[in-house]
């Protein structure tokens, strides 16, 4: 466990923070679509992972309040991204699907950070890339938790 009190860690720790922060403000430019908030692609994105939701399950998925969950997928609704319908077994309630437009979208999404990532990757010696191939599990790892 990293130990705050440590110069060391905390350099490590500190040095983490802020690459990861700089790296993510650059990936969010690398955007297909400029009409859609971060907010917006991130729940395209938990869509795509976690499959249909209800607007409730996608406000505690992305740390958001249930209304503007609301207002976010009404706004995805209206781009024809995502589609309504009721729940299988609550009719008080209803599932989010994303439509084959934002899945389209999000591929071309990470198409192009990807690309951005890579043209990134290759001023990178042998050394630093094997390093961060080994590190990505653990980010991911990180980014869940």
């Amino acid at each position: 466990m990293p130990d705050l009190n440590h110069g060391d860690d905390e350099a490590a720790v500190n040095a983490l923070r802020s690459a990861v922060m700089r790296l993510s403000r650059r990936l969010k430019h690398q955007r297909v679509d400029e009409s859609l908030s971060p907010t917006e692609m991130s729940v395209l994105g938990t869509l795509a992972r976690c499959g249909t939701a209800t607007p409730g399950e996608l406000a505690r998925k992305e740390h958001v309040q249930p209304p503007s969950m609301t207002r976010i997928v009404a706004l995805l609704e209206s781009k024809g991204l995502v589609k309504l319908e009721p729940h299988p077994e609550d009719r008080r309630q209803k599932v989010v699907t994303q439509t084959e437009q934002a899945e389209a979208m999000l591929e071309e999404s990470r198409r192009k950070r990807n690309a951005f990532l890579a043209s990134l990757v290759e001023g990178l010696d042998e050394e630093e890339w094997a390093a961060l191939r080994t590190a990505a599990p653990v980010l991911e790892r990180l980014a869940h938790l």
